[in-house]
Order: C-alpha cells, then sequence, then structure tokens
C-alpha cells in the first residue's frame, strides 16, 4: 500500500515500543542472574561471565524492539460502515476483515506495563473456529480511549458510556477469597514451586548442595515424617500462589448491565480485563462447583452464549466466567438476575433423580479406576523395589473408600428438570456441574449408549446448541425418562425418531 492508500487508516499505538523495550529488559535481568551464576559455577571469572550476559541482553532487547518497530509500521487498521479491515504491509502484503454484523465480542486486556504507558490489546472476535484465526483480529496495543472507543462502536453501542456505575449486577466481596485455597489448583501450585525451585539451582549449579542441604536437616527424621513436612510446606506455598493468583485475577471485579443489551465483566489487579457479552446471544447458565467449593457452600458462575471467544493456548482467561466462587445463594440471585428471571433455573427446578443401576456403574467406574492404580504399584514394586509395594497399601487404604464415598456422592448429583424456557441437568462429583439452558436454543439431541449402558436400561441424552460447549448432557437416565426428557424438552424435535408402544 502507498502513502496515499493509507489515508483513512490508523497505526497502532508508537507506545509499544516503550512496553517492550521494558518487558524484555525486564527478562533479561530475570535470566542473567542464574546465567551469571552458571558461568562462575563452570570456572569462568566474573567479569566476563557479566560482559557475556550483558551483552546477550542488549541483543535481546535491540532485536526485541526491532522487530516490534517494524510490526508497528507495518499494521494499519480501519473501522468503514460494514468491516473492520486490518492491512499488514511489509516484505509481503495481507489483510484481513471481519463483517460488523457478524462481531459478537469485543475484549480489552492491559498488563501492567501496559496500564503505565495507557494503552490496551483489542481482541476482536466473531465468534466462530475458523482455522487460521480468520475468525478474530486483535489491535496490540492502541491506546485505552480508542480500546473503548472500539469497543463502543463495533458492538454499536453508542450508549455504552452512560452505564449507571452505581447499580452493578455484582461486585467484588473480598470475603471470597476464602474459597480460593478450596481448589485443586493449591497442591498444583505447591508442587510446581517444589519443581521450580529443583530447576533453579539445577541453572544455577547448586542443586546437588541444595538436596544435601535438605538432607541435613531432615537427618534422623524417619522418612513418613519428612515426606509430611514437605508435603505440608508446599501445601503452604500452593496456598500463598492460589491467594496471589485469586486477588490478580478477580480484584476489582464487576459485572454491568450496559444500555443496549451488553453484560461487562471487568476485573484484575495487574493485568486489567473487560469481557463483554451481548444478551440476546445469552443461551443459559452454568452453576459450577468443584468439591473443594462444593463443600465450603460456593459455586461460580459460567454463561452459555452464542459466540463465546475460546481461549487461546497462549491465553487461559476464562472469557465465559461471570461470576468467581461465591456463596450458593449468591451465585444463585447473580445467575436470576443475568437470565432476567425472578428465580434461577437451577434453584427454581427440583430435579429427577436416575435410576439405581446408574449408582452401580458409577461404583463399578470408581472402584475400578482405584484397583487399576493399585495394580500399577504392585507390579512396579514387585519389580523395583518394596517401597512401591507399601505406598500402594497406603493408597488403597485411603483411595478405596474415598472412591466409593465419590461413587454415591457423584449418583446423588444425577438429575434433570424443566422449568419454564430452561431444561436443567445435573452430573459431576469432583466438579459438579448444574446447567440451565433455554430450550429454543437446542438444535438437536444426540442419544448414546454403550454396551454397558444398555445391558442396565440407562442411556445419556446430549442437548446439541451453537452455544457455550455445544452439547450438555444428561448422563445415565433411564432408557423411557431420559428419551422423554428430551422430546417434552423440545416437541416435535426428537418425536419422528421415537416408536410408541
Amino acid at each position: 500500500m502507498t502513502s496515499a492508500e493509507f489515508e483513512g487508516w490508523n497505526t497502532l499505538d508508537k507506545r509499544t515500543l516503550a512496553v517492550t523495550a521494558l518487558t524484555l529488559a525486564g527478562a533479561a535481568v530475570g535470566a542473567a542472574i542464574p546465567a551469571v551464576a552458571a558461568f562462575v559455577g563452570g570456572g569462568a571469572r566474573f567479569g566476563v561471565a557479566l560482559a557475556w550476559v550483558v551483552a546477550g541482553g542488549v541483543v535481546l532487547v535491540g532485536g526485541g524492539v526491532l522487530m516490534d518497530l517494524c510490526h508497528w509500521k507495518a499494521v494499519r487498521y480501519r473501522v468503514t460502515s460494514d468491516r473492520l479491515e486490518l492491512a499488514f504491509t511489509l516484505v509481503f502484503r495481507s489483510r484481513k476483515s471481519l463483517q460488523r454484523e457478524r462481531i459478537r465480542n469485543v475484549d480489552l486486556t492491559a498488563n501492567p506495563l501496559q496500564r503505565l504507558f495507557g494503552v490496551a490489546v483489542v481482541s476482536i472476535g466473531t465468534g466462530s473456529h475458523e482455522s487460521g484465526g480468520q475468525g478474530r483480529l486483535k489491535l496490540n496495543p492502541v491506546s485505552r480511549a480508542e480500546a473503548e472507543r472500539l469497543r463502543a462502536e463495533l458492538l454499536r453501542r453508542t450508549e455504552i458510556a452512560e452505564t449507571d456505575e452505581h447499580a452493578p449486577l455484582a461486585a467484588l466481596d473480598p470475603g471470597w477469597i476464602r474459597y480460593a485455597p478450596m481448589s485443586f489448583l493449591t497442591p498444583t501450585l505447591g508442587l510446581a514451586a517444589g519443581g521450580g525451585l529443583m530447576q533453579l539451582s539445577d541453572w544455577a549449579g547448586f542443586q546437588k548442595g541444595l538436596i544435601d542441604w535438605v538432607l541435613d536437616l531432615f537427618l534422623g527424621i524417619p522418612l513418613v515424617l519428612v515426606i509430611l513436612i514437605l508435603l505440608a510446606i508446599a501445601m503452604v506455598a500452593g496456598l500463598v500462589g492460589a491467594l496471589g493468583l485469586w486477588v490478580e485475577m478477580w480484584w476489582n471485579y464487576r459485572l454491568d448491565r450496559e444500555p443496549g443489551g451488553t453484560l461487562r465483566v471487568r476485573r484484575g489487579l495487574f493485568t486489567t480485563r473487560s469481557i463483554s457479552i451481548e444478551e440476546r446471544r445469552l443461551r443459559g447458565i452454568d452453576l459450577v462447583e468443584p468439591l473443594g467449593n462444593r463443600i465450603s457452600g460456593a459455586a461460580r458462575v459460567d454463561a452459555i452464549a452464542t459466540g463465546m471467544r475460546q481461549s487461546d493456548d497462549d491465553d487461559k482467561t476464562d472469557y465465559h466466567t461471570l461470576l468467581p466462587a461465591a456463596p450458593v445463594a449468591t451465585a444463585n440471585r447473580i445467575a436470576a438476575a443475568v437470565l432476567r428471571e425472578p428465580v434461577s433455573p437451577t434453584e427454581a427446578v427440583r430435579l429427577t433423580g436416575h435410576p439405581r443401576a446408574a449408582r452401580g456403574r458409577l461404583l463399578r467406574w470408581w472402584i475400578g479406576s482405584v484397583v487399576v492404580l493399585l495394580a500399577i504399584f504392585a507390579i512396579l514394586g514387585f519389580l523395583l523395589t518394596g517401597v512401591l509395594l507399601v505406598i500402594g497399601a497406603a493408597l488403597g487404604v485411603v483411595l478405596l473408600p474415598v472412591s466409593v464415598l465419590l461413587a454415591l456422592d457423584a449418583y446423588r448429583n444425577l438429575g434433570h428438570g424443566i422449568t419454564g424456557r430452561y431444561l436443567v441437568g445435573r452430573h459431576g462429583t469432583v466438579r459438579r456441574s448444574t446447567f440451565a439452558l433455554e430450550r429454543d436454543g437446542v438444535i438437536g439431541w444426540t442419544v448414546k449408549q454403550s454396551i454397558f449402558q444398555r445391558r442396565k436400561g440407562l442411556l445419556t441424552v446430549v442437548a446439541t446448541t451453537a452455544a457455550g460447549a455445544g452439547a450438555y448432557s444428561v448422563y445415565d437416565a433411564g432408557e423411557e425418562q431420559g428419551l422423554l426428557f428430551a422430546e417434552e424438552s423440545v416437541p416435535e424435535l426428537l418425536t419422528p425418531f421415537l416408536e410408541r408402544v
């Protein structure tokens, strides 16, 4: 494109160069410390090691800024009456565009450095799953004011600025932080912290010294007690990590209903996020209760909506979450407000339980899984070391009764029902999910029956929809029970395929 052809096109914000320079400088400093330690540990003089590391840092920062400068010069965008267009012109040319009528979400994010410089990343998507990312464009970055303008214009919500700041549907309650440690993320973060410490010590060349120091510290203490102490330390580290992650993700949270019919979630302490969902695309909600949250009486609310953005591999943000883990009564109240119902469908319906055969099926699955795990420990114990036999026996004593309790709990949680405009289904124990899906949003039914289900007179009916995960299942219902539920939920959709007796 010539300079004349660029008339009417906008550039990205040039402050991206400063953001890139500081980001890479921070990465260089972080990498320099273990690198210098490794060089020195390998016999190099400190001055020589520092010179090599500094030179590498200069190349990294300079090269990164140069690449970002080329990107900034090459990218142009514009908004026309019917399209959003993005052009890239450097060695080669490319142009991508989205029809404004197909745009379903405009999400804003800004990390701490971007916030410091007053810029934000704008992700615009159609909600489609086209190959090569053809259904989404990203402007990285633009000024904060330009980001808000694009959001208002592309969602055709000219009155967005008139949001009633004093009446959010939901706002952060700092007390909800108590639910953060009640998840499997806590032990995962603790173990990750231990693994990270070992990796850093390996890079710095003093891993053996660290292991020897730990062995000397616990000298004379029984092995079982040492393991318990290390697990306790890992749990404390995981607890701190879970609390910190919750604060980063959910601080400043609020859920607004904006004039014009848009739900907007804003959240984040260091990295801020603004996520928009058009109400006309909303087809229901999913009340999610992981086991730890359920024990503590908490649940989160996820949106079931068409055109919802799916997280990329490099972006793990939950774009469908409307409310973080909060008291169940609060979650139901927010769900009702989001759906514009007097009572949440997940609370209003009386769920129909499933046949006792489903309980036996769950018991066999859970107990069988534990038996397979114990068999692996037994085989490895006979082949390698008797210690694994002891560990396997200890796991068996703990896991077998736990598996029975989880199976019985999973059976109690099975259920389905219909209330007003919604069909409701519930399943799960480690992660219990209660979904309320608009009956008008169901576009098809899939009936699944394995050979083991057929022997017990059970089946799984799956509601197919263009919203959310695309399919919502009612597991292990009775044959007649499941088919009648599907027929009653969406009359005439399944009727032609039913054989009347």
